[in-house]
């Protein structure tokens, strides 16, 4: 797979310290399980910085932070998979990471995830729910969830989860960002904690399909130490202009009720037939066939077999739902799994009359998406929803990617996955960065604002934003030249930001940078209520957006809140 340019954006060292002032903005998310010391994150930068120009050019991720999910091992750290009774300090540093770290990489720490990779809600960790990072009142998807949110939030430039039966695209589906799942044995799952070994991925969560196919082109290979790694074959390949889509038939898509990502799925097909493809209705049954084997037969048995003996020893440290589907696993005998697996091989080839007849199967990445309240109260049911347009994919040995598509009317994100045959790859990339482009070209005309208060994602005027389809860019702060101000007399109570005059002293201010169409964003300064204002807020990187000011006189006689940091600190003081 051919490699693009080098992908950071400025040095290593200022790549590192944005990154842990990021980190230092999750409190309240269980995103990472460890995070590497900050100086020894430093030094890496240090040591790559000190590379002659030729050495950093020939790593093509030279100074590219990155994440890894807690069921991949790094030497030294721990390896718990979400479940800390099963914790080990691994000795070798699984294949994918190390040629990441081979590559230029610089690792930031290990993720959160739903325990044993069990789950596509991103709620079964001992840790707490990774929240969304659109809005943390929802799920953000599992398992990869902590790899998910990591890369939306703008933490780390990409990261690497597993993807079994769609963890490594619900989570990006949720979050707004590209999930890559590789085809099975493509990138080594040597030092990978199986959840079923016959059918685990190492999967990419990136901003941009570029991105993530340069991390593939780092990561694939054959590897030895691992049994189901294969070795090179010929790339199924169709011209991202020119190509045929199959999607399933309209009685056999569902929703649960989710008119917005009905129709957000509809415009999508629209706009794929807009620059070239050929829309084709095929009939799903067969993959749907083979998705009921995954829980409803005997590979759920292959999950018990992974851990069957510390389950019998530590049946307490795993979450119930977790543990009661790894024992569900115990009612399979040898010969209902020779059975499925002759039942598979039948509905693989009556799925090959798709592929005679389309490049790729077009489908929603998930169907809709939950509070976690929600899926609390029905964890089960809910899950088993989410699956319906991923699970049958490694089971079938097909490669997928998901990529964003728009935004439901609150705000929340929609994802498209792109399913082709095994070693359709880098086919399935393109495609997925033409369309993405196309998304990203479509919403060109948004604005961004920095918000510093009430409307903080959580907090109660936060639905301003999103009911005017606002998204979250990411969590950063201000330059060192502000100062903070609790306002007295506001309902709900709200804060006041302001510049230092030229010689003042000022300190960096927590905020988020939001992002909605042009469209809306008058309505939205109409209604923001004096003494705040929208005026031009510098960043810590430089970066000018508009954002939230307080006019002076207001700030005569209010608190002086700077010491804080920013205003959820200061609200949790109280």
């Amino acid at each position: 797979m051919e490699m693009p340019a080098t992908l950071a954006r400025t040095g290593p060292i200022e790549e590192v310290e944005r990154a842990y002032r990021r980190i230092a903005g999750l409190a309240g998310n269980p995103v990472f399980l460890h995070v590497v010391p900050r100086e020894a994150a430093l030094e890496r930068a240090r040591w790559l910085e000190r590379l002659t120009d030729a050495e950093k050019k020939r790593l093509p991720l030279y100074g590219v932070t990155f994440a890894v999910k807690d069921n991949i091992d790094v030497s030294g750290l721990a390896t718990t998979a979400a479940c800390p009774a099963f914790a080990y300090t691994a000795g070798k540093t699984a294949t994918a990471v190390q040629r990441v770290l081979d590559a230029g990489g610089i690792l930031l720490g290990k993720t959160n995830l739903d325990q044993f990779a069990t789950g596509l809600t991103g709620t079964r960790s001992p840790h707490g729910a990774c929240r969304n990072a659109i809005d943390p009142a929802y799920i953000s998807g599992g398992s990869s969830s902590g790899s998910a949110v990591a890369v939306a939030l703008g933490v780390c430039d990409f990261a690497l989860g597993t993807d079994t039966a769609g963890s490594g695209r619900v989570p990006a589906a949720f979050n707004g960002i590209v999930g890559l799942k590789p085809t099975r044995g493509l990138v080594s799952a040597a030092g990978v904690v199986p959840a079923c070994r016959s059918l685990d991925c190492v999967s990419v969560f990136a901003p941009d399909c570029a991105t993530a196919a340069k991390v593939l082109a780092v990561t694939e290979g054959f590897d030895a130490a691992d049994p189901y790694s294969r070795r090179p074959a010929d790339p199924v390949s169709f011209p991202a202009g020119r190509f045929r889509f199959a999607v399933p038939k309209p009685v056999q898509l569902e929703f649960f009720g989710d008119a917005a990502y009905a129709v957000l799925y509809a415009d999508a097909l629209r706009r794929l037939e807009s620059f070239g493809g050929q829309r084709l209705e095929v009939d799903l049954s067969p993959f749907f066939a083979a998705q009921e084997l995954l829980y409803a037969g005997p590979w759920v048995a292959e999950r018990t077999a992974e851990f069957e003996a510390f389950l019998a020893q530590h049946a307490d440290a795993v979450h119930p739902v977790t543990r009661a589907i790894l024992e569900s696993g115990r009612s399979y005998s040898a010969a209902d799994a020779f059975r499925a697996q002759h039942r598979l091989a039948s509905l693989r080839r009556e799925t090959e009359r798709v592929w005679a007849a389309a490049d790729v199967l077009v489908v929603p990445g998930a169907p809709t998406i939950y509070r976690i309240a929600e899926v609390d109260a029905n964890p089960v049911e809910l899950n088993s929803r989410l699956g319906i347009y991923t699970n049958f994919v490694n089971l079938l040995d097909l490669a997928a990617i998901t990529v964003p598509a728009g935004f439901r009317p609150d705000g929340l994100p929609f994802g498209l996955t792109l399913v082709g045959p095994a070693f359709s790859d880098c086919s399935l990339a393109a495609l997925g960065g033409k369309f993405h482009g196309e998304e990203i070209a479509a919403a060109s005309d948004n604005v961004r604002v920095a918000v510093v208060g009430a409307h903080l994602s959580g907090m109660p005027l936060n639905g301003q934003l999103t009911e005017r389809m606002g998204k979250l860019v990411r969590a950063t702060r201000t330059a060192e030249a502000y100062r903070l101000f609790a306002l007295p007399g506001q309902t709900p109570p709200k804060p006041g930001l302001s510049r230092v005059a030229n010689g003042g002293r000022g300190s960096c201010i927590e905020v988020e940078v939001w992002e909605m169409p042009a469209r809306h964003f008058g309505s939205f300064v109409a209604g923001i209520p004096a003494p705040l204002a929208i005026g031009t807020v510098e960043l810590e990187d430089g970066e000018r957006v508009k954002g939230f000011l307080c006019e002076e006189y207001a700030i005569a006689g209010a608190r002086d809140i700077t010491q804080f940091g920013g205003w959820r600190n200061y609200m949790k003081s109280l």
